[in-house]
Order: C-alpha cells, then structure tokens, then sequence
C-alpha cells in the first residue's frame, strides 16, 4: 500500500538527537548528546517511599481517571508555591498540568496558531518546540543570539515586518541549545515589544533551578500584568524525565483552550506521578533538594570546563553558561561541522550537529552541543578527550 501522509506532518524529519541515541544506546559509545539528569540525581528513595504509601492507602487515587487540568492539591501548590517563590501568576491566570513541557508547547500553538502564521524563535533554539512548531505549518523565524540574550533590534525589525506573527518563543535560562541567559533588561524589552505588537509570549523554563552562579533573574512571567505570557515549567530537570509532569501558568482563556485540546490528546497526565510530584515538594525539603542538584552539576561543569580547557582548547571555543546542562561549542573556521560530528562518531563519541537547531536546518552552522550531565566524569573525560583527538587530526593533518 502507499501510505498517504497528511500536509501537516509530510515534511517533518526525525529529531537528529533521537537519531544520534541509536548511537547513544550502544553502550561503547560515549555519549554526549543527551539531555538527561545525572542518574545521581534522582530522590529514588524518596520516589519509592511515597509511592508505596500511596498504593497502600490511596490506590484507587492512583490508579482511576482523574481531571484534565491535573490533580488539585498540585494545582493549588504550584499556584501557592510559584506565586511566592518567583511571582509568578496573577488572580487571571490559571495552572494545567501537561505530559510534560514538550505538550505545552503542543497544545498552546494548537490552540492559537492558524497555518502559515508566524512563530519567532531564537536561533538556535530546541528542536523538540521547534518541530512542534512545524508540526503546525508555522513559518519559523530565528532571531540570533547575543551573549545575553535574543538580539533586540532584530527581534523589533521582524515584529515590525513579518506578517501574522502570533508568538515569541523563548527559553531566556541557560538556553537549550547555546546555555546563554537572557538579561533583565532584554526581558523587559522583549515583554514591552510583544505588548506593543499584541504578540503573545511562551516562556519555555526547564533549567532555571539549575544555576550555578548568582542568582536567577526574574521570569518575564512575573512582570506579566498584561496576560501575553505564557509560562512552561516542568519537573523532568529537577524530580524526573520519565514521569512525564510539566505545567503551564497562563491566562484562564487560553489555559480552558488548551484543556480541551489536551483531552483530545490523553484525557489527563498521568496521576500517579502528578501525585507524586505533590507530595515530594510538600513532605520533603524541596528547596534543599534543588541545591543538592546545583551541588551535583557544579561539579561536573566544572570538570567538563577544566577538560574542554585542556583538550578542546584553542582549536574549539565554547560560550559561557552559568547553569543548565549544556555547552555550545564552536569550530575553527575551515573545519566542516559535519565532518567534525561523523568523525567523532567514527570514535564512538556522540555529540548533536548544531543544525539541528536552527529555524532552517540548511544555513551554516559551525557548532555542536555538548551535555554534561548524563555521562560519568570517566566517560566524560573520554568522550571530550576523543573530541580533542578528532578536532587535532582535523586541524593538523
């Protein structure tokens, strides 16, 4: 049979990073391409302990079907909790819980965005919104990047020339792919434009518990006063990926919207672990929990620093980042990015092509992506010293 694929989905490619885990997935590769938690990083036993309570008391709670908008004592917690730890949300705004960020970005565009309409992105950004994005027939625009943030004067020039631009994207900690901060200042550009513009903004922040030095900076959600702002939270970086809990802070018009289409999608997240994602922040000391991960990966980025130092350096440059779990680092001029990320493979060492995180995955691109947080610092220390014998037998061949 030839199987006839619809327009929206005809054009969509594999996530280069999923591709690279069949790679990942052998495990005589050293891989640096994912993104996950440090497997110390898990309260397992906390985890285990509150679920065994809770299949030994409460099961049915567990186990039937629950609401939409997610379990209330976590609804009413993260409202309570966000409000007074990062002023986020207003008397109109509402709480839905998600089958983890990666559906807000899915049900929020579904709700608002019409095809051919335009989404603005910084470039690079992550390819998972960026595919839902495409998903969605939207024209992508990428803004590029300075050291603190999304370019202002080009973000203003496509405000002010594209047509039908519905959202900003932006992830404004420790950006997945670059790891740059956004400053206070463009944070409050970026809101004062999309304001006066009536383009509303999706704030995408899974690593801004993860900081490593100074303190965070203010969300642009918590000078929302206007209801543009849409707010991703996620507990994948800070309790768990696989139990699939993020959660979105917006205007209750565009949350209701959103709900409907997610019970379109799979009627409610998952309530075991909406559970207990409620009961691990209020039963444990949450905030202790968050600076024992700090703990965790300020060790290894200071590790991943020290080796890019001795074996990356002076051939392969990297941007600064302060927390998150990744480094954006870049070729020498000459040497083909490519080539670069197949001969490391040729060594058994992964790491994601930087392409894959552009708007247009065919303009030049002379970096990749490594994580740090995944592998050992044994496998660690292999993989960046094989990525410094690639880029020398490259270089000085």
């Amino acid at each position: 049979m030839e199987y006839k694929f619809s327009d929206r989905v005809l054009t969509l490619k594999p996530s280069a990073i999923r591709e690279i885990f069949k790679y990942a997935a052998d495990p005589s590769y050293v891989s640096l391409s994912a993104g996950n938690p440090a497997p110390e990083a898990f309260p397992s036993k906390q985890l285990a302990a509150i679920s065994a309570k809770l299949m030994e008391e409460e099961p049915i709670l567990a186990l039937q079907y629950s609401t939409t908008e997610g379990y209330p004592p976590l609804l009413q917690h993260l409202k309570e909790y966000m409000k007074s730890s990062r002023n986020i949300g207003t008397e109109d705004d509402g709480v839905l819980v998600t089958s983890g960020a990666q559906q807000i970005m899915d049900l929020f565009t579904k709700s608002i965005l019409n095809e051919g309409e335009t989404v603005i992105c910084e470039a690079p950004s992550f390819i998972g919104s960026l595919n839902d994005f495409r998903s969605y027939k939207a024209k992508l625009v990428g803004i590029p990047m300075d050291t603190d943030g999304m370019n202002m004067e080009a973000l203003e020039k496509a405000l002010e020339t594209e047509k039908n631009v519905k959202f900003i994207y932006t992830i404004p900690n420790f950006q997945n792919p670059s790891g740059i901060t956004m400053s206070l200042e463009k944070r409050h550009r970026l809101y004062e434009l999309a304001k006066a513009h009536d383009v509303m903004i999706l704030e995408d922040n899974p690593y801004g518990d993860l900081y490593y030095e100074g303190e965070p900076l203010p969300s642009i959600k918590s000078f929302d006063t206007d209801g543009i702002v849409i707010y991703a939270g996620s507990f994948s970086k800070v309790i768990s990926p696989g139990m699939r809990v993020g959660y979105a802070i917006g205007p209750k018009p565009v949350l209701a919207k959103m709900t409907v289409c997610k019970q379109g999608q799979d009627v409610h997240t998952n309530i075991w672990s909406q559970v207990l994602c409620y009961r691990f922040m209020t039963e444990y000391d949450f905030d202790a929990h968050l600076a024992g991960l700090r703990k965790i990966y300020t060790k290894k980025r200071a590790l991943l620093l020290d080796l890019m130092e001795k074996h990356l350096a002076p051939y392969i440059t990297w941007d600064p980042f302060n927390g998150g779990l990744f480094a954006w680092c870049h070729l020498p001029k000459g040497v083909d990015m490519m080539e670069f990320v197949q001969k490391a493979l040729e060594k058994k060492v992964c790491v994601v092509p930087g392409t894959a995180f552009l708007t247009d995955e065919n303009e030049p691109c002379d970096a990749f992506r490594i994580n740090f947080s995944t592998p050992t610092d044994e496998q660690l220390t292999k993989g960046i010293t094989l990525l410094g014998e690639t880029i020398r037998e490259m270089v000085e061949k």
